[in-house]
């Protein structure tokens, strides 16, 4: 399912435009990267919890020369899904 997949069906469920739909979901979406960029935490009970999480420094391996290179710390966006969701995936 791609963005446009996901505003048919939003738009469809809730007897919307494709233009308020696609409004919703650039919403939706913008203040969850604000919200990780200030280092918060957002949770969605019953989906999930996006955080912010710090890699270290490391040294890592040019896979065509083998030369050794350094790469930076740097902080990365991560998802743990929540329990329903979890039981939503294996559900048979």
């Amino acid at each position: 399912m791609n963005k446009a997949d996901l505003v048919d069906k939003i738009a469809g469920a809730c007897d919307i435009s494709k233009a308020q739909a696609t409004t919703a979901i650039d919403t939706a979406v913008g203040s969850v990267t604000a919200a990780l960029r200030k280092g918060d935490r957002v949770a969605l009970i019953g989906f999930g919890t996006f955080s912010v999480s710090q890699r270290k420094a490391r040294n890592g391996r040019n896979p065509q020369t083998g030369a050794t290179i350094k790469i930076a710390a740097r902080k990365v966006a991560k998802f743990t899904p929540g329990a329903e969701l979890k039981k939503a995936v294996n559900r048979k």
